[in-house]
């Protein structure tokens, strides 16, 4: 009934909150059964796949944990790449790459790391495509971790984990974030991942220049978290009972600039457990740490290796189950008691609203109102960022001009201003016609504009256009994001697409934000 096979994990929200949670029970029988000595091949993988190990980007841990969990699947053919002996180092397609490796086993599940942002979104969607093309069924693609963006493998064992130390009691937690939470992308899967729990409190410890990225910080409080922020251990542990559990993560130096690295000594203090904090923290309290520390300096001293604050090498241990069982899933092997096939919904056309058209309008608007020079025919786009100035206005009727190659040469232009005393920008396109398809463009380009359809002097059609929900399919827009895999310095040719979440635009590639401003190129 719920089947898996062919799906994504990207980011941890291509897996439903009803996903994880069957995956986290499924683990915990697996975790008992290997323990207990009883069968497993239940969770084994029966049909004929190739489970690909693709690391581009050097790792130790996930690469070796992904290789044992591929090999408990005695029936799948386990093939492994790495960064040294990878093709992807002659600086050969990503796309075509995984074409060809698709081509080889009846179905393929491949597991990738890169330091390129997005790249397993973009694989889903073109290798999908060609196996449509081909005949083939679709694979399915597993991030491993693609730069600062995602790590939802390592985000699935950590939700076990923290699952496992509430003996499976979802109703409520409360974490406290420790570290570099400005570039770690396990504490970044979190804002998402922690969704498993109805309750949350988040509890963010880290000097203001390694803090918690805002865009992060809202998607938690957009997701009913409470969150509170500090910027040691020390005014944590001032604060008042702290949480009974605390996940660590290393300063990632390689990723910081000169001036924050000047810092390292003052930063790493502020969130490195000393041993008289001992006292401070409750009795039940585990500490975790995506792993390795640091062999100096680590956040969590070797001293804490005896404790019972050590969580994190059941933890380390947890990914092996963890990792099985996803691959379990998507070969097929287990299915969800409920429907695992997640909908999308069609593109909301909402944002063009047909507006009422007022008796005896001419032209545009009223026969004589200075600015417009009525036409008998064709299009009138008005209210053209309307509340800019004057240089902003005419910035975006040069960018309209220029995207929609509306070069007619009788047309004509204007900014004046309006009855309530703001600018605003018009564009006159006599015996031009603009279709639905460049309305909807121009809702992408210069939204809460309204479009004039102009016959035989008066005005038959009337459109207020507000921003839509996905902005895609334009060559002149992009994403900041160097590292992210639409950049074209990466060679793969991607075209950059954006969802509108809260006014914001993010890449859904890798998640990065946007101003609106700051999509187009132009």
């Amino acid at each position: 009934m719920g089947n898996f096979l062919s799906r994504t994990l990207g980011v941890i929200n291509d897996f439903s909150v009803e996903e994880q949670l069957f995956l986290y029970q499924s683990a915990k029988r697996l975790k008992e059964k290997v323990r207990n000595k009883e069968d497993v091949s239940e969770f084994q993988i029966k049909r004929n796949t190739g489970i690909y190990i693709v690391f581009v980007e050097p790792s130790t841990r996930t690469k070796e944990s992904f290789i044992n969990a591929a090999k408990f699947h005695k029936n799948a053919k386990v093939n492994i790449f790495d960064s040294e002996h990878s093709s992807f180092n002659k600086q050969e397609s990503y796309v075509d790459t995984f074409n060809m490796l698709t081509g080889y086993s009846e179905y393929s599940i491949f597991v990738l790391r890169t330091k390129l942002e997005g790249v397993v979104r973009l694989l889903e969607r073109k290798v999908g495509e060609f196996a449509d093309r081909n005949g083939i069924e679709r694979p399915a693609f597993i991030n491993g971790g693609d730069g600062k963006h995602e790590h939802p493998t390592q985000e699935l064992l950590d939700e076990f984990t923290f699952l496992e130390h509430n003996n499976f009691d979802n109703s409520h937690i409360r974490i406290a974030l420790v570290g570099d939470l400005l570039h770690g992308r396990t504490v970044h899967s979190k804002a998402d991942g922690l969704k498993v729990f109805k309750n949350v409190e988040v509890d963010l410890i880290a000097p203001p220049e390694l803090q918690m990225p805002e865009g992060y910080i809202q998607k938690m409080k957009r997701n009913g978290f409470e969150v509170r922020q500090f910027y040691s251990i020390d005014e944590y542990l001032s604060y008042g009972k702290p949480a009974n559990i605390w996940y660590f993560t290393r300063l990632q130096l390689e990723r910081m600039g000169e001036d924050i690295l000047e810092k390292e000594k003052i930063l790493r203090k502020a969130v490195t457990f000393r041993q008289d904090m001992l006292e401070k923290v409750p009795e039940g309290t585990r500490f975790y740490h995506p792993l390795p520390r640091p062999k100096f300096n680590p956040e969590i001293p070797t001293f804490l290796d005896t404790l019972s604050l050590n969580g994190w090498e059941e933890q380390a241990i947890n990914g092996y189950y963890v990792r099985i069982v996803l691959l379990s899933m998507l070969g097929g092997a287990i299915e969800a008691p409920f429907d695992s096939v997640r909908s999308h919904s069609e593109e909301d056309e909402n944002f063009i609203i047909p507006a009422p058209i007022i008796d005896g309008t001419k032209g545009v608007l009223k026969e004589g109102k200075r600015g417009i020079k009525p036409i008998e025919n064709g299009t009138v786009i008005d209210h053209v960022a309307k509340g800019k100035s004057e240089e902003e206005i005419y910035n975006t009727i040069i960018k309209i001009r220029k995207i929609l190659k509306l070069y007619d040469v009788d047309s004509a232009d204007g900014i004046f201003k309006s009855a309530d005393g703001n600018y605003k920008g018009y564009i006159s396109l006599p015996d031009r016609y603009l279709s639905f398809k460049e309305i909807k463009k121009l809702s992408a380009i210069s939204p809460n504009t309204t479009v004039n359809i102009v016959k035989n002097a008066r005005v038959e059609e009337k459109y207020r256009i507000k921003m839509p929900p996905r902005i895609y399919g334009f060559d002149e827009i992009r994403c900041k994001n160097e590292n992210c895999i639409t950049n074209p310095a990466h060679g793969e040719n991607v075209t950059a697409s954006f969802i509108q979440v809260d006014g914001k635009f993010v890449c859904e590639y890798c998640e990065t934000p946007h101003e609106y401003h700051e999509i187009w190129r132009i």
